[in-house]
């Protein structure tokens, strides 16, 4: 591991807070319950989806789509015992299987029309339970 490397805990302390954020937004402003299991990334998508229609200015969402990117990511975590990685202030997921993933970058590209972190949730944990 190098310097700039960090594995968790201190790679997860912002990807985690950013992920408990986006849970209690979403309850407490749009009444949807997140619960880290991978179901309620269908919901996660949705929204993206809604937000993506409304046509908001990627600036405007950028750190609700980064919450529901660490939202997934722990979802991931969970399910598999994979480990935040950080390096150069980005974050990403490391499946005990050696595999890196970006939920982060993922929720980018939802709301670019061209992800799902259902799907990358799926393709992350297929033969991984914990």
């Amino acid at each position: 591991m190098t310097a700039q490397q960090e594995t968790r805990p201190q790679a997860a302390a912002k990807p985690v807070r950013w992920a408990a954020d986006a849970v209690a937004t979403m309850r407490e402003g749009a009444r949807v319950r997140l619960d880290y299991s991978a179901q309620s990334l269908w919901r996660v998508d949705r929204m993206i989806e809604e937000i993506r229609r409304e046509e908001a200015p990627y600036d405007a969402v950028q750190g609700v789509l980064r919450g529901f990117g660490a939202y997934a990511g722990e979802v991931i975590v969970r399910q598999t015992g994979a480990e935040w990685w950080a390096t150069g202030g980005d974050h990403w997921i490391r499946t005990p299987d050696g595999r890196l993933w970006d939920p982060i970058d993922e929720a980018r590209r939802c709301f670019g029309g061209h992800g799902s972190l259902r799907l990358l949730c799926r393709d992350a944990t297929a033969g991984q339970a914990r």
